[in-house]
């Protein structure tokens, strides 16, 4: 029996902000069909030319993912102005009014929090995700009637719009699994059932968009340099194709590809009907991916456009300096935009009366610790040679700040690192520590977050951009799917492609005691390596949750006192040169467990009531409508 449901999916809201056409004054979006005075607005207007047509698609692009906390409200707010990375190993969050402190470091988070809160990791109807698919499907079969735009400009604006729909599906992918397919704009009064579908049916469903928007000629490969000015952030051929490597990637891994569902918790509905597994082991999927990643590496080698940033000539600049060289192509990798690196990026069009970008995540989460970097991270970055740090010898420890893979101080804000025009000081006394130094505000572990915040006096007024997903990301998918078909000498030259832009040596170089012939051996350094080049880009959490760690959800973290070796608690950058003697160079480290606060699952042992968290809650009020959306188990 069919029922007539008005769901999320149908019903839409505004909850973005609006985009004006500025040739005309009527809405365009979600609103095009209310009347502006003296306009009556209908489809009809807005495909009746093509600079209206355009606007509508490029208000969907404003509701494309993007990933800091940047604005007082349900979609800009994230996780109440916190970041879900920081449910990793490799990020904490000492905010204690967050959603992460709040819903999940405590264990109070359940379903129910689905409907009475928005700051849960990823909500199925509170991050705009369904009203950016159907404004794309609205596109899609609405342009060709647009008198005033070329065949061509149509077939490739629908190529853009259906790499959106990939992408926002991707979004819900990850958080959620299996969904219901929108296949098309439902209108409001239309008679439906749309239940939600297998895994596999959803991962269908995305490379299909994909697949076309590839296959479509008038997409290009990258935008050429006549358009880049204006347009960078259009989806073009080769972000098709490396949103599908990523796509495939995580279908592919154990979470939802394994013998058995990762979860044994009622409820078990969606697990029979296999929305939350594959049913099963199915290594034609890393196959897939394999070919995914050949066929985006053969298109790159034949057209170009894409690189990762290179570093300039060495001008003498240490590690610790910020314009040093390879920190330089590092950061012009993941947040420059035309860089030749980024392959889809985000940006968000607010800015303060102070000329501030984004400035609730610097402004007011920052100071409270919300994303502070963990011991355990720190660690996973090798020295600048590419060798791994090692605790037990004793110049690894003394060089811990000094001498490390750029990456570290470019994504790390590290005692003794320049800052502001001085050295930070982390150790007790200073400036940046203070007396209080474990377990409180920004630097609450011995560190504080640097990535995107960055050196505010040099980037002031500059909008931040959020790196969906860059080249470097692809070559660490190429290895992991070359390590699954037993490439392993493959797989270690895209690692090594990667270390190589910040100077790091080769993996067997650097590695001699590791047999990196061992698939559960190179895959960890691959899973480092991709948390040290993509840290804090939305990766590390779900690297642990697609292969289902759980021991690094259970096991407790560290922060890193550091003190002075002679004893001093005070601070040196607000004292003349001439008086305050020199920059200390020794010092005492001491790791701590982290205590304010711990974690929920640091306390749990049940296999289930861990692995259970993998995936989020749908919102009871949209499983009981009955139309066929099932509950994750556990929940």
């Amino acid at each position: 029996m069919k029922i007539k449901i008005k769901t999320l999916i149908i019903s839409l809201a505004v909850t973005a902000c609006c985009f004006f056409s500025c040739v005309e004054d009527f809405k365009v979006g979600d609103s095009f069909l209310d009347k502006e005075p003296g306009v009556d607005v209908t489809s009809d207007t807005i495909f009746g030319k093509a600079v209206y047509a355009r606007d509508f698609l490029w208000n969907a692009y404003s509701g494309l993912y993007y990933g800091l906390p940047w604005y007082w409200e349900e979609i800009g707010g994230k996780m109440n102005m916190g970041m879900f990375e920081t449910l990793s190993d490799c990020w904490q969050s000492h905010c204690s009014w967050d959603g992460v402190n709040r819903e999940y470091y405590s264990g109070a988070y359940s379903a129910g929090q689905e409907d009475s809160n928005s700051d849960t990791r990823f909500g199925y109807n509170k991050e705009g995700c369904w009203e950016t698919i159907r404004k794309a499907w609205i596109f899609i079969e609405h342009v060709d009637k647009v008198p005033d735009m070329t065949t061509t400009e149509k077939e490739r604006l629908k190529a853009e719009a259906k790499v959106i729909i990939a992408s926002r599906y991707f979004d819900l992918f990850r958080h959620l699994g299996g969904l219901p397919i929108a296949d098309h704009a439902w209108d409001v009064n239309e008679s439906y059932q749309n239940p939600r579908a297998t895994v596999q049916a959803t991962l269908d469903f995305m490379v299909k968009l994909l697949d076309e928007a590839t296959a479509t000629s008038a997409l290009p490969w990258a935008l050429s340099d006549a358009e880049i000015s204006n347009w960078d952030g259009r989806f073009t051929k080769a972000a098709a194709m490396g949103l599908k490597c990523k796509v495939l990637l995580f279908a592919a891994s154990p979470l939802f590809n394994s013998d058995k569902p990762y979860c044994n918790l009622e409820p078990q509905e969606a697990v029979q009907k296999q929305q939350v597994w594959l049913g099963g082991y199915h290594p034609e999927l890393w196959t897939q991916c394999l070919t995914a990643c050949e066929d985006f590496f053969t298109a790159l080698s034949a057209n170009g456009g894409y690189g990762l940033v290179q570093p300039a000539a060495d001008n003498g600049k240490s590690l610790t300096q910020y314009d040093n060289v390879y920190r330089t192509a590092f950061r012009n990798g993941y947040l420059t935009r035309g860089s030749g690196e980024i392959l889809i990026s985000t940006r968000i069009r607010f800015k303060t009366a102070n000329n501030d970008w984004n400035y609730l995540f610097p402004g007011q989460t920052y100071p409270d610790g919300c994303v502070t970097p963990t011991q355990e991270y720190v660690d996973m970055f090798p020295m600048s040679d590419g060798t791994p740090f090692d605790w037990n010898n004793a110049d690894d420890v003394k060089k811990i700040h000094t001498d490390r893979d750029p990456r570290l101080f470019e994504t790390v804000l590290a005692n003794g690192v320049e800052y502001k025009g001085r050295q930070v000081e982390l150790w007790v006394g200073g400036r940046e520590a203070g007396t209080n130094s474990k377990d409180y505000g920004m630097y609450g572990t011995g560190y504080a977050d640097y990535k995107f915040i960055l050196d505010a006096d040099k980037n002031k007024g500059i909008p931040t951009l959020w790196p969906y997903l860059r080249l470097s990301e692809v070559y660490l998918i190429y290895a992991e799917a070359l390590m699954k078909a037993g490439r392993y000498d493959d797989a270690i030259t895209q690692v090594n492609l990667v270390r190589a832009r910040v100077g790091l040596k080769g993996l067997k170089e650097c590695n001699p005691d590791l047999d990196l012939y061992d698939e559960a051996t190179l895959e960890n350094e691959i899973l480092r390596e991709r948390a040290c080049e993509l840290g804090l880009e939305d990766v590390r959490l779900f690297d642990l949750i697609r292969n289902k760690l759980a021991e690094k959800f259970t096991t407790p973290l560290h922060g890193l006192l550091i003190e002075r070796a002679d004893g001093q608690q005070i601070s040196l950058s607000d004292k003349p040169a001439a008086t305050r003697g020199p920059i200390p160079t020794d010092f005492i480290y001491t790791k701590y467990e982290l205590q304010n606060p711990k974690r929920y699952l640091w306390t749990v042992s049940d296999p289930d009531q861990i692995s259970k968290w993998y995936l989020t809650a749908f919102p009871p009020t949209e499983v009981n409508k009955d139309y066929g959306l099932t509950q994750n188990p556990g929940w």
